[in-house]
């Protein structure tokens, strides 16, 4: 059996993933499911029963693969559980769920942008909303809560019994954290949660062993370790913060179903609320100047249920008749928030069309988000985005003064959850330049698609 080999639980807005990683970083196996919400009372929630349940059984098939040594939570932010020293004493809220409360009376408790550099957003993507409408409509649930959990804690929680705070959770846009001080916000005092959160440790931490029952339950080793946990998205930079170290200034975008622009050693003073930009904590602390768009959610929609790999001749054919979406197909925020998306010139004509034109979409969305963040130096892409072809290449071809490279790993949250295990160590893998595509008319495209957002 493959000895010290590490689970990653990766709960993303879309899917859940498990992936079972050897010494060096590679995985030996994966199991997938769909991340579920539910509609039922008392609000929208995840069904983190069934995700729990998934994920034993999961964990009793790697048991019998690897010597398992550490189960890493890497989970989506935006979100909490209220517990109790028996568990959940409300459902996990789906921060795509509108509280019924106005925004306006959330605006006057929230602290200000220019010590949170967190954007107003809508539904509950700003936490702080959420934990304060669950507070006001389900006061009796709210006072039984012993810790107010970050989500990747929550996990970490249920595994080993042990409450903890962590940094890039509490940082993501969730107007409970000051990323420049590196301390609570206004917000946490005024509400009175501040003994709600359990003590900060480092997204790397021990925080213990699985518990025996669940060892026992599992085949895992009673001495498997349970590490503190991670925001994805802080994930993805982990193996890049060294490099940015090294040579400043280095881009990442994150890409899944939230596409993630973080430039790393950038100021903060450029960021602008009403372009939804914002400032991450990264697992150091540090903040970090970022700016994103659904563009999983977008890429999907444009591109349809049966969309089909593009050859370079469909995106040319589009550049040419000058068939363009226009921002934006989410309702969930990013710079052109409010907006209805809409499409020009020319409808696509087949599968691979549509997924040229999503592709030209997100490149130009990503591009855009970049150039706000005054983004310098090399650009990497990671995720879902790198099974794409094209989108290195297209972005390259906009960015000549920047070099464009593609991670091998199309899953950077899972080769950051196997670094927090493996903390100072260098994963397996490497970054491939994107050299710039050769397609006709492409900036000039650009151009007019600027003028029409």
């Amino acid at each position: 059996m493959t000895a010290d080999a590490t689970v990653v639980l990766d709960i993303g807005k879309t899917n859940v993933k498990l992936s079972l990683l050897d010494r060096a970083g590679a995985v030996l196996d994966e199991r997938r499911m769909a991340n579920a919400v539910l509609h039922d009372a008392p609000y929208p929630h995840y069904d983190t029963d069934r995700m729990w349940h998934w994920m034993l059984d999961a964990m009793r098939a790697f048991a019998g693969m690897a010597q398992v040594d550490a189960i890493v939570p890497v989970t989506h932010g935006a979100t909490a559980a209220l517990v109790d020293d028996a568990g959940l004493v409300l459902p996990v809220l789906d921060y795509e769920f509108e509280p019924p409360a106005s925004q306006s009376d959330y605006r006057a408790l929230r602290p200000g942008y220019e010590a949170t550099r967190s954007p107003l957003l809508p539904a509950g993507l700003n936490l702080g909303r959420q934990l304060v409408w669950l507070a006001q409509s389900h006061p009796a649930e709210f006072q039984r809560a012993r810790h107010i959990l970050m989500y990747p804690q929550y996990w970490a929680w249920r595994l080993s019994g042990m409450a903890a705070s962590e940094v890039t959770s509490l940082g993501c846009h969730t107007d409970l954290w000051q990323p420049a001080r590196k301390q609570y916000s206004s917000l946490v005092g005024r509400m009175g949660w501040s003994a709600l959160f359990p003590p900060l440790r480092d997204a790397w931490a021990v925080l213990g062993e699985i518990k025996p029952e669940l060892a026992e339950q599992t085949g895992l080793p009673p001495q498997c370790k349970i590490i503190c946990g991670i925001h994805d998205s802080n994930a993805s930079l982990l193996r890049h913060i060294q490099t940015a170290a090294d040579r400043q200034p280095l881009s990442v975008l994150s890409t899944g179903t939230w596409v993630i622009a973080a430039a790393i050693g950038m100021p903060l003073d450029g960021l602008r609320e009403e372009a939804d930009m914002l400032a991450n904590s990264n697992a150091l602390g540090q903040p970090v100047a970022c700016m994103r768009f659904m563009g999983g959610r977008e890429f999907a929609e444009l591109a349809g249920p049966d969309a089909v790999v593009c050859s370079v001749a469909d995106l040319q054919r589009l550049i040419e008749q000058g068939t363009m979406a226009l921002p934006c197909f989410s309702a969930a925020g990013g710079p052109f928030a409010g907006r209805a998306g809409s499409t020009t010139g020319p409808a696509p004509q087949s599968p691979q069309e549509r997924y040229a034109l999503a592709t030209l979409y997100c490149v130009l969305m990503s591009d855009h988000c970049l150039t706000a963040l005054g983004a310098a130096g090399a650009v990497v892409v990671e995720g879902s985005y790198t099974g794409n072809p094209h989108f290195g290449p297209l972005l390259a071809a906009l960015r000549p003064r920047q070099t464009i490279f593609c991670s091998d790993d199309t899953a950077g949250t899972t080769c950051g959850g196997w670094m927090l295990h493996h903390w100072g160590e260098r994963p397996v893998g490497a970054n491939t330049l994107c050299a710039p595509a050769d397609l006709r008319g492409w900036d000039e495209y650009r151009k007019r698609w600027l003028a029409l957002v």
